[in-house]
């Protein structure tokens, strides 16, 4: 298995796994938040493979002081085999190495089992109320 940047050709692949651990939502396009996040400086895509399969994901990316996880997934027959924290923890030293000093994600009130895996690796509730509005046509 090994860590790299999600090539181009694997997207429908992410994508995929995404939608099998029910990442998705169908006001997002995975398709367009991974090439913009593969395009830029300040993000990328990690993904975990073996040969051509990919088998687990960490969008990543900052504003300069605060990093944001996204898309962390792991196929549903390895979760438990220590790849979800693999996976975070590359994301972490990607954020280390941009000079990042802090690392957040959100994670739906309703999924407790995702919220214990976090906490876990030493995430904290922070006490803050995330705030949204859509800026798309669509919204």
């Amino acid at each position: 298995m090994k860590i790299s940047v999600l090539a181009a050709q694997q997207i429908p692949e992410a994508v995929a796994l995404w939608d099998a651990t029910e990442l998705t939502r169908p006001w997002n396009d995975p398709c367009a938040d991974t090439l913009r996040a593969l395009e830029t400086s300040t993000s990328t895509v990690l993904a975990a493979s073996e040969g051509s399969q990919v088998i687990a994901t960490a969008m990543v990316g900052h504003d300069g002081h605060r990093g944001w996880l996204y898309y962390v997934a792991v196929d549903p027959r390895r979760q438990g085999s220590g790849l979800g924290a693999q996976m975070v923890q590359a994301a972490s030293d990607w954020l280390t190495q941009c000079g990042v000093p802090k690392v957040q994600l959100m994670v739906r009130e309703e999924n407790a089992a995702v919220r214990g895996f976090y906490e876990r690796l030493g995430f904290e509730d922070q006490h803050v109320l995330v705030l949204g509005k859509r800026l798309d046509a669509s919204a």
